[in-house]
């Protein structure tokens, strides 16, 4: 990635072009007779006789407020700069309340549905019809809306040249919904109750005081007694509710309403060959600390075979926090929109900028501060470095050489840990910030690390980069028949203060390593986490779970430690597991049973 000072010359940069824009709010008709509620931004004066792309931008979030009486002035504050930024450098911009949402008409069954990705068809048909139109068609969007635009490219038009997905999942399942096969009912209750709200044309009451200022979504111009609007919020009432469907589901084969839709159904690696059909190219965008939008990136960049690239930053949702816990502060969002108007521009007008002279990944190493690229994952040069559970609550490069324990040992061979279901990573992490791309805060874990069950390293002798994804592999045995078990890396300076660089967690009844081909690139032991392949643990008896860690890039200095913190809750994030009692977990690591993790280690 190229340094802030020469961002903004790439090859064949031109600046904006115009300055301001004019906005229209219409509606337009789908094949089925359902309106929906878009708003056309074009550059202001724009000469009639001048062609421009146009990017599409599908949100269930209202595409547009409208402010109570006498506070309209306070628009200008609220106006996604980057709208202005594109339109400005000679883009249309057309912004849409996807069915079922916002100014919109029709109903949902749940997010993405089979109709709101068949509207891309009508949609794009709409665009390109227009006066304006040079007939090519780019999908863009954070989160929701980068998850529309990956999908945007399914449909397989021939206009839809380009997406930029932001900060979205590539598994609904594992990215967001079950990490691990867990439930993030931290997030999914207070989202869905939030969406339900928007959906009733009500501004979510845990937005807090700034919902006063909004009246609701911003109706249609030709709306002017809000009928329309009133009849498509009255539709919205059949919409379903999010939580009610995914506490439904265990397995990634259930089904909301027994044969009803399954997560897999409108995931968007389930239209693989749909999207690489198109030859549309992709520029996957991600955070380390945002959910597993890193992983995202990378399985996307390492699976399809359309034109691509990736970035991974050091970035909360969205990337408006600088989140690396070594160098946080505020992100530059306007050299990221230079970047994605240097890709739309290669693709959309067909001006040389250089943006894909080879497909790469781009990744920011935090602790070094430093970007790099590389053309696979993980980059060349990593390898497995393998750091073993032992005594004491050591983490130790050598392998335990104690046999299985017998009862009369002293050395068991074992730790015994009691669940303490108080443990939480807070409401600040890499989950929560999915809530509106709030800032993310790992404080001191040193306090929170005396609830749970860790082992340390002693001090390194070297600089260590971590830049891949840790795969864990324990031996453990449990009084319960299920748990959940959530490992975090960690880092602890010289002070003994604790830093959270990442985490990885698996529900033991998902434990199964399957044998099948998985339908994406994996970095780790294949869990299908299907009920075929349950497995229950049988207490007393030791079970082996064997799974990968979210991607991370670290550099870990000279004299620092790292350590394993294994948990078996995260009160403020997941769902508790088992529902009632609290279980007594034995992790082995011993000569017959050695726990371990493998960490990859990039040469120096």
């Amino acid at each position: 990635m190229t340094k802030k000072s020469e961002f903004r010359r790439y090859k064949n940069y031109s600046g904006p072009v115009y300055d301001g824009f004019t906005t229209q709010s219409l509606y337009i008709t789908m094949r089925d007779g359902v309106k929906l509620a878009l708003d056309l931004l074009l550059p202001k004066d724009l000469p009639a006789e001048e062609k421009i792309p146009a990017l599409l931008i599908q949100t269930r979030y209202w595409r547009a407020e409208e402010f109570r009486l006498g506070l309209g002035w306070l628009e200008r504050f609220f106006e996604p700069k980057a709208l202005a930024f594109f339109v400005n450098h000679g883009y249309a911009l057309v912004n849409l309340d996807v069915r079922g949402t916002g100014a919109s008409f029709g109903t949902r069954r749940h997010e993405w549905d089979t109709e709101e990705i068949k509207d891309n068809t009508d949609i794009v048909e709409w665009i390109v019809a227009q006066p304006w139109s040079n007939g090519k068609v780019g999908g863009y969007g954070t989160s929701y809306s980068g998850n529309a635009a990956e999908l945007l490219t399914s449909v397989g038009h021939p206009a839809v040249k380009a997406a930029i997905p932001r900060f979205g999942e590539f598994d609904s399942y594992l990215d967001i919904a079950f990490p691990g096969g867990i439930y993030l009912a931290g997030f999914l209750d207070k989202w869905s109750d939030a969406s339900l709200d928007l959906d009733a044309n009500r501004f979510p009451h845990a937005a807090g005081p700034i919902r006063f200022l909004f009246k609701g979504v911003k109706p249609v111009d030709a709306d002017g007694d809000r009928r329309l609007l009133q009849q498509a919020v009255d539709e919205h009432k059949a919409n379903s509710p999010v939580s009610d469907m995914v506490q439904r589901i265990t397995f990634r084969d259930d089904g909301a309403d027994g044969d009803g839709p399954k997560l897999d159904d409108f995931n968007v690696h389930t239209f693989k060959q749909e999207i690489e059909r198109s030859g549309a190219a992709l520029y996957g965008w991600g955070g380390w600390f945002d959910a597993g939008t890193a992983d995202a990136v990378i399985r996307r960049f390492m699976t399809y075979d359309n034109p691509q690239l990736g970035m991974v930053g050091p970035w909360n949702h969205g990337a408006s926090q600088h989140a690396s816990p070594y160098a946080p502060g505020k992100a530059d969002v306007t050299e990221h929109w230079i970047e994605h108007f240097r890709f739309f521009d290669h693709h959309l007008r067909g001006v040389d900028t250089g943006v894909m002279d080879e497909p790469l990944l781009i990744y920011f190493t935090v602790g070094e501060e430093k970007w790099k690229t590389t053309p696979t994952w993980p980059p060349e040069g990593s390898a497995p470095q393998r750091w073993h559970l032992a005594a004491g609550n050591a983490l130790s490069p050598s392998a335990p050489d104690v046999r299985e324990p017998q009862s009369n040992e002293a050395e068991s061979g074992a730790d015994e840990y009691s669940i303490d279901f108080e443990a939480s990573t807070g409401t600040a992490n890499r989950w929560h910030t999915q809530a509106g791309g709030g800032a993310v805060t790992y404080p001191d874990r040193a306090e929170q690390d005396l609830r749970l069950l860790t082992y340390t390293s002693p001090p390194l002798e070297a600089d260590l980069e971590i830049t891949g994804h840790p795969v864990v592999t324990l031996y453990v045995s449990s009084t319960h028949t299920d748990g959940a078990f959530f490992v975090y890396l960690e880092a602890l300076d010289e002070a003994g203060a604790v830093t959270c660089l990442v985490e990885g967690q698996l529900r033991a009844l998902h434990r199964a390593v399957s044998s099948e081909t998985p339908p994406y690139a994996q970095f780790g032991p294949y869990h299908s986490f299907i009920k075929a392949d349950a497995m229950p643990l049988t207490p007393g008896e030791v079970a082996e779970l064997s799974f990968n860690l979210l991607p991370l890039s670290v550099l870990i200095k000279k004299g620092h430690r790292i350590r394993i913190a294994i948990a078996g809750a995260d009160k403020d994030s997941f769902a508790r597991i088992p529902a009632e009692g609290t279980p007594t977990i034995t992790v082995a690591r011993n000569k017959t049973h050695a726990s371990f993790i493998d960490l990859p280690v990039v040469g120096r």
